[in-house]
């Protein structure tokens, strides 16, 4: 039976863990200084609470965090590694730029453990076999197989360790940034009375965009402030010629976030705008 540490516990954590668990996998996390809320998605997860040192010990570990916390994750569990005789495989499969996943192999080297640089592309598992592609490079990539075997798709991007993040920058960056643009326009449209006009041209000559809106921008409002930190690690991944427009929309979704922690006037108009257009063309 595979042994598989992950830390931590937010909605895709929690879901990679219960898939896991849900195959047979024994799935430790570390709920140190972590919410109630956490330590509740982790039970019901099947994820059980352990110390560094046994995460370190596992078969694989997974950081599942927010983009700033990359570093500091492999820096809490360094330590452990080091100290570790049999040291986990450690992938990163942080929302983060090339750059920064080498910066990351580079804290979990003199450790001694394999590095294996990933990126998760679609939402967190689900009870209706839904799963999302793990994308994995670097030396270590094919030690990965637990992760198959208990009900993972695990794909191995050709290249060194920062290539799959390259993809997953990559692939971010259009469909969120999108997600961004539509936002930004149908709140400007709607602000200036053409909601009604520009929802039915939509219908009429852009129905698959349309269709692509109602998908992402209403799932968007509450991930707002977790795609913040992505966009910025986008706009150091694009260099100088995009960099601007990443930064801009890191803006737009932290101005998104706490609209959705406060007044949600935003989140409601853009709802009312997708509720509104036709849903077939006029």
């Amino acid at each position: 039976m595979a042994v598989i540490a992950i830390v931590a516990q937010g909605a895709m954590g929690a879901g990679i863990g219960r898939r896991l668990a849900g195959k047979g996998a024994t799935v430790l996390t570390s709920l140190a200084g972590r919410s109630a809320a956490s330590a509740r998605r982790a039970a019901e997860a099947g994820m059980r609470d352990a110390a560094p040192e046994a995460l370190a010990t596992a078969d694989i570990f997974l950081s599942v965090l927010p983009p700033a916390e990359a570093r500091a994750c492999a820096t809490w569990l360094a330590p452990a590694l080091r100290a570790a005789a049999r040291k986990a495989v450690y992938v990163d499969c942080n929302a983060v730029s090339p750059a920064t996943a080498v910066e990351v192999a580079g804290i979990v080297a003199p450790t001694g453990a394999a590095f294996v640089d990933g990126g998760i592309i679609g939402g967190p598992p689900r009870e209706d076999g839904y799963t999302p592609v793990l994308y994995v490079a670097g030396e270590a990539a094919d030690r990965l197989e637990p992760l198959r075997a208990h009900g993972l798709e695990v794909r191995v991007t050709p290249g060194p360790v920062g290539a799959a993040s390259a993809l997953k920058m990559s692939y971010a960056g259009i469909t969120k940034g999108l997600t961004a643009l539509g936002s930004a326009m149908l709140l400007a449209a709607t602000r200036a009375g053409a909601a009604e006009g520009l929802g039915a041209e939509l219908a009429r000559s852009q129905p698959e965009l349309l269709g692509f809106f109602r998908r992402m921008v209403p799932p968007m409002y509450d991930k707002a402030y977790r795609w913040v930190g992505e966009m910025q690690e986008i706009a150091d991944f694009t260099g100088p010629e995009a960099a601007a427009i990443y930064q801009a929309i890191a803006r737009f979704y932290e101005e998104m976030a706490a609209d959705q922690a406060g007044p949600r006037q935003r989140t409601a108009a853009l709802s009312a705008f997708l509720d509104a257009a036709p849903k077939k063309p006029g």
